[in-house]
């Protein structure tokens, strides 16, 4: 459990935030300059708190009356952009660096383990300029989980990583996440990103929360700050080999997914843009999209532009986002409470593991 509150000016900056997790992945997401690393700094001990409180499984390691544990103190560990690991150490003694600072009662996360699932056991004699940036990621990441955390903050970890090694980190993120169950705050501003890796997601503009709650939630209907999203979940079907689809079993029917995905029964999460959903008001025949979801027209936006994004009520109460003509929605007389049927292009479904 973590909680937050800081109210400080720092410069030129006013940071006014407040937060709560209790467990799994919380983000911080929102544009540079949001305040994020501010956040992440304070919450680590590596600026000291004026005004507020930072709470880690109710321990009280910073409030504004002077209360102020020192960063090695807090174990909290600490994933940033670049990895910094030490250049005349090797793989394994930087790993091993981050346990001198705990104590031996209280080291529970083992070295093998963390190794393995890492997929790092090779690289252990070897010195970090060896290395490639995605491998030191990886060291980084095994360097601070080591150290046997109450809390594992992460700020901006793949900022500086091609597509390539960010889809190799991801799933190894995620498998810190759910193995060994450590909490983590993780900072970025990347969309999906913090939509496949967070429980619950804490947006920031400007020194302030502008919104927080559950991905569903937070990427419904944000036209106004973010490329417009949905967020839809269920549980993995049985495979079709024959044509190497997945379903996945959602209350407002099937989406599927391309390719093979297992095992069944397992909860997932999709993505879903709103430039890649058509409207219907009936049931479509005869289209090449395999994906219909029947809903209701939840909201329509007033607005001058030629297109609108109009808020869909999926059976079951998910929402989906579409993004349509203005003309569409006077052609087909949608307005709120209309029955219609949302067409997805499984094509630009994107798994995302819960």
């Amino acid at each position: 459990m973590i909680e937050v509150e800081i109210n400080q000016r720092l410069g030129d900056f006013q940071l006014d935030v407040g937060f709560s997790g209790d467990g799994g992945v919380t983000a911080l997401f929102g544009p540079s300059g949001s305040g994020k690393s501010s956040v992440i700094k304070i919450i680590a001990g590596l600026t000291r708190l004026a005004s507020g409180r930072v709470v880690v499984d109710g321990t009280v390691l910073a409030d504004g009356k002077g209360r102020h544990v020192p960063p090695y103190r807090r174990r909290i560990g600490v994933v940033f952009q670049e990895a910094r690991l030490f250049p005349h150490l090797s793989v394994r003694n930087n790993l091993r660096y981050g346990r001198l600072f705990t104590p031996r009662d209280q080291r529970r996360v083992a070295e093998e383990p963390v190794i393995e699932t890492l997929g790092i056991g090779h690289l252990l004699d070897r010195r970090p300029a060896t290395l490639s940036g995605g491998e030191q990621q990886r060291v980084a990441l095994g360097r601070a989980m080591l150290a046997s955390p109450r809390l594992l903050l992460m700020d901006e970890p793949l900022a500086s990583l091609d597509v390539a090694r960010r889809l190799e980190i991801l799933p190894l993120i995620e498998a810190l996440r759910d193995e060994f169950g450590i909490p983590i705050v993780y900072v970025s501003h990347a969309v999906e990103e913090v939509a496949r890796l967070a429980g619950k997601i804490v947006v920031l503009e400007a020194g302030r929360v502008a919104r927080q709650g559950s991905p569903a939630d937070v990427f419904r209907i944000a036209a106004d700050r973010f490329a417009i999203m949905s967020v839809v979940e269920g549980r993995l079907g049985a495979p079709d080999d024959a044509f190497h689809l997945t379903p996945i079993e959602t209350p407002a029917g099937i989406v599927w997914l391309n390719g093979l995905v297992r095992p069944l029964g397992r909860a997932v999460r999709v993505l879903v843009h709103a430039t890649d959903v058509a409207l219907a008001t009936r049931r479509p025949e005869g289209v090449t999209i395999r994906t219909v979801l029947a809903g209701t027209v939840a909201d329509i936006p007033d607005g001058s532009g030629p297109s609108v994004t109009v808020d869909v009520a999926l059976q079951g109460g998910t929402r989906l986002a579409a993004s349509v003509t203005r003309a569409a929605v006077a052609e087909l007389g949608l307005e709120p409470g209309r029955q219609v049927f949302a067409l997805v292009k499984s094509v630009a479904l994107d798994e995302r593991p819960l």
